[in-house]
């Protein structure tokens, strides 16, 4: 159901906002405050499951039992991330089996070397044009749903140029891709011609101080995108909150002091669902 409605929302007018979530909470967040789509960021996950930068050490095992998780905690289309396969194209199939089979709406793919580097890092590796064109028709092949939506990463800007990327970008839209996320352009200019010559929904990433010129859905839609994702907004707020109450909690030894920072206990149980949780445990006691 996530994937028809992810394609129903591909196939709509207007631009398709997506934040970003690192887990399940956060997921349920971003459903909450009314977006249409969330999506994992790998770069969160590996921060949040790990407490490591996002340089390839999740585990498609671990990438894919989060996603699972977030997916089942909201109700909206979730893509997750799918780094680079976790290898070849079996690897690629096996991944894509399991996201579509744990109702996934979609999987973002890139054609950057194992072990990854995060999109705006510097120091990546790609893999060639062929073997990520191989990839993708192998992900194409194994969905078990044909609504199951492939996203097709290029990361060719930062390593090999402007020109080399949009090759990339155009072969992916003929090996199956459903949708192009040419990383990092570092202009509007730039993502204008990646609009303007890819046949197929393109995605825009918006990374806060990243390579790429933050822009408002709205002037993204007015270039041609289709889709923009915040991978790492809510990540970086809630660090920066998160700091915020510790040095304070360090300088007074109480929270007295913190309490309008959070929500209260009973908000919390309310926004969580327990109340609903304990009238269906008291129900199936009661028979």
């Amino acid at each position: 159901m996530q994937a028809k409605r992810l394609r129903e929302l591909l196939n709509q007018p207007g631009i398709i906002r997506a934040p970003g979530a690192y887990d399940a909470w956060s997921a349920r967040l971003v459903e909450m405050a009314g977006f249409p789509v969330v999506y994992m960021t790998g770069y969160g996950a590996s921060a949040s499951a790990l407490g490591q930068p996002d340089i390839g050490l999740m585990s498609m095992t671990e990438m894919a039992t989060l996603a699972k998780n977030m997916a089942a905690a909201v109700t909206i289309p979730f893509i997750a991330d799918g780094d680079t396969g976790y290898g070849g194209v079996l690897n690629v199939m096996r991944v894509v089996r399991e996201y579509d089979q744990a109702g996934i709406a979609g999987i973002q793919l890139e054609d950057q070397v194992f072990p990854k580097r995060c999109g705006h890092m510097e120091g990546k590796q790609l893999i060639s044009q062929g073997e990520m064109v191989a990839k993708i028709k192998a992900a194409t092949h194994a969905r078990c749903s044909p609504d199951f939506v492939i996203i097709a990463r290029t990361d060719a800007r930062a390593v090999t140029g402007f020109e080399d990327a949009l090759r990339r970008a155009q072969a992916y839209v003929e090996a199956g891709a459903d949708v192009i996320f040419f990383e990092a352009p570092q202009s509007v200019e730039e993502m204008k011609m990646v609009a303007g010559a890819v046949k197929k929904p393109c995605l825009a990433n918006m990374v806060e101080k990243g390579k790429t010129p933050l822009l408002t859905a709205q002037e993204l839609a007015e270039i041609g995108y289709k889709l923009v994702i915040y991978p790492v907004s809510l990540l970086f707020a809630a660090t920066k909150a998160m700091q915020a109450l510790l040095a304070q909690l360090k300088k007074d030894d109480t929270t007295a002091n913190c309490l309008e920072k959070m929500v209260t206990f009973p908000e919390f149980n309310e926004m969580i669902g327990l109340a609903e949780r304990r009238s269906l445990e008291k129900a199936f006691l009661a028979e």
